[in-house]
């Protein structure tokens, strides 16, 4: 594996924020340009989506814009979209969405319970966790 990328929901502008299709439109731009240019063969995308209430969760037309513009080397290089933590309103969305996804993308994605269960699939020790999403994790392993 030679990137592990790290995307983390509770740190999304709420979708409230003044002028936010722009700034979802800029994270995008950011977000791909940064995948340019750190991946050059596989990745695994991590999504971290405790501590993250529904009204920072990005809208269904921006996630498709997301998906429709990546270039088809990115989706090709991906091998494996794990969300962790996820909440109803998230398996919601990503089954909802599935149908519009290819295939062999929609068997990338997996849902991780708890970080445990993600070191099962990727080495978790030198991943930046943010330290509420540990503490989310402990309190629901007790």
């Amino acid at each position: 594996m030679n990137a592990i990328i790290l995307f983390t929901s509770c740190y999304l502008p709420e979708n409230t924020v003044e002028n936010y299709e722009y700034v979802m439109e800029n994270l995008f731009r950011y977000i791909v340009g940064t995948l340019d240019l750190m991946v050059s063969e596989n990745y695994v995308l991590v999504y971290l989506c405790a501590m993250a209430p529904r009204n920072k969760l990005p809208a269904i037309k921006w996630l498709n814009q997301c998906y429709t513009s990546i270039d088809r080397r990115l989706k090709k290089d991906l091998k494996g979209l794990l969300v962790v933590h996820p909440a109803w309103y998230i398996k919601a969305l990503i089954t909802l969405v599935k149908p519009f996804i290819s295939d062999k993308f929609s068997r990338k994605i997996r849902f991780v319970q708890n970080l445990q269960q993600l070191s099962q699939f990727i080495p978790t020790d030198r991943l930046q966790i943010p330290d509420a999403i540990r503490e989310y994790d402990e309190k629901l392993s007790r």
